[in-house]
This record gives structure tokens, C-alpha cells and sequence, in this order.
């Protein structure tokens, strides 16, 4: 696992799990052509923050790119902070599939884990 970075500060700490790795590769193929995961803290939600999840082609010039077996995930320059030592996993579970982030900052999270507080 690898992290590059665009020109963001190098005070990151996120990772990529390999199931979140593994499902990327699957949405690419999917969708015919590389897709990276953009991930960013905004305000809002039931506890404070929340996290917003996109796909994307392309990085922006603030990006931190975190990648794993050729897979890519971005987070920007302002959403950094507030996922410093972070994980960014995929789960598949009964109550449906997706992807989530394992935050060791996060006091608190609501019941659906995507929003939580400082």
C-alpha cells in the first residue's frame, strides 16, 4: 500500500483497505474506465460531521491520493484533519454493502456511521 501525495500537506495518515481496494477494481470494471473514491468531511448530519462519498476520474490539485493495489481513494486538503489515521474499509454485510470509514478522531458516530462528532 502506497500513499502519494498531489500537494497536500504531509501530515496524512489514511489507508485503504483491501476489500475497499477490491470493490474499487469492481466499479471500474463496471463502469468501463478507472474510477477513484473521493472521500470529504462536511458539516451537517445527526452528530456534527458527516462523510461525503463520490466517484470520481479525476484528482484535484489538493488531493492526497491513498492508494492499494492499483486502487485510489482522494481526500482533500480541508476533509484531512478530521481523518487523520483513518481507515477507508468496504463492508458487505446483511444490512446492505458499502463503504465506510474507520475514524480513531470520532467521539461519536449515529447509528448509520455517517455522520459523527469530534
Amino acid at each position: 500500500m502506497t500513499t502519494t501525495q498531489l500537494s497536500a500537506p504531509a501530515t496524512a495518515d489514511v489507508s485503504l483497505s483491501e476489500s475497499a481496494a477490491r470493490r474499487l477494481h469492481a466499479l471500474s470494471a463496471v463502469e468501463g474506465r478507472p474510477v477513484m473514491l473521493r472521500v470529504a468531511v462536511e458539516g451537517g448530519g445527526c452528530s456534527g460531521f458527516q462523510y461525503q462519498f463520490d466517484l470520481v476520474e479525476a484528482a484535484q490539485d489538493d488531493d492526497l491520493r491513498v492508494e492499494r493495489d492499483g486502487a485510489a481513494a482522494l481526500v482533500d486538503e480541508v476533509s484531512l484533519p478530521f481523518l487523520k489515521g483513518s481507515v477507508i474499509d468496504f463492508v458487505d454485510e446483511l444490512a446492505g454493502a458499502e463503504f465506510r470509514i474507520r475514524n480513531p478522531n470520532a467521539k461519536s458516530s449515529c447509528g448509520c456511521g455517517v455522520s459523527f462528532s469530534i
